[in-house]
């Protein structure tokens, strides 16, 4: 990120992203895969994530006749919102407020829904981006990791999450700038809505999409679940430091965060 100062310092903190938000993200998407995290790569193991406690622990039924009220409760209203999905799926009508209905709703047929399969480049043309993409993980202190101040032309897609193209939020995250210039997602501030966004994948396959909205906030107010916590279709996440340079551990202030859906393919 880049100012005057020690370099060494000035580029671990400049590229750091909040490191309590990367450990909601890992609950986030514990939540979403049920108990484990899968990766991309076959040879991976599963990352263990905690699961909540059953809510059903906490529920008492009264005497033996049978459930209680809250359970007579929760399955009135489970029976009521599949009977409303199948009044969705007759009238084409959306009349249950997605909240109720996430992971209920059978795949839209609105956007494709791809296989998994690692990013290797990236390119906007908005802002004449083009780039290669590597996996990085999750750095020490827990956040997410970038990659190396020697790599600031290159971006890192967060290998515990999706691939691009496949449900649920891809993160790629790069360097702003460097004591040298400019860096790989320099540009991101400057995109608008409908911008595209290409990511070319190991499987030769392109995942075009298109963005929804550009946000900055700053690092200790970073919305974990609205980032990384939308699988109700393909999205992706570009991520990269922005707002003021305050230096010490922080760096930059502010995150700016790049949304965008996928709307189409090509190839392979």
């Amino acid at each position: 990120m880049s100012r005057s100062g020690d370099r060494r310092r000035r580029t671990r903190a400049g590229v750091r992203l909040l490191s309590r938000a990367s450990r909601r993200f890992v609950r986030v998407a514990g939540h979403a895969f049920s108990a484990s995290v899968t990766t991309a790569d076959p040879q991976a193991r599963p990352v263990p994530v905690r699961r909540r406690a059953a809510a059903a622990g906490r529920w008492r039924t009264v005497g033996s006749a049978g459930p209680g009220a809250p359970v007579l409760a929760i399955a009135a209203l489970m029976v009521l919102i599949v009977a409303m999905l199948g009044v969705e799926r007759i009238t084409g009508v959306s009349v249950l407020p997605e909240q109720w209905s996430a992971g209920l709703r059978p795949p839209p047929k609105k956007f494709p829904v791809l296989p998994a399969s690692p990013p290797t480049d990236i390119a906007i043309g908005k802002i004449d981006l083009r780039a290669p993409v590597h996996r990085v993980g999750l750095a020490p202190d827990g956040s997410i990791a970038v990659p190396d101040v020697g790599k600031a032309g290159e971006a890192g897609w967060y290998d515990q999450g999706p691939t691009p193209g496949q449900y649920g939020p891809a993160v790629i995250v790069g360097h702003v700038d460097t004591t040298t210039g400019p860096a790989v997602f320099h540009g991101l501030k400057s995109l608008d809505d409908g911008d595209r966004v290409e990511v070319t994948r190991q499987d030769h396959s392109v995942a075009v999409f298109e963005v929804t909205s550009v946000r900055r906030y700053g690092k200790d107010r970073l919305p974990a679940d609205e980032v990384f916590g939308d699988f109700s279709r393909p999205n992706l996440r570009l991520i990269t430091c922005g707002g003021k340079w305050v230096g010490g551990e922080t760096g930059y202030a502010d995150n700016v965060v790049v949304y965008a859906s996928l709307v189409k393919a090509r190839g392979p």
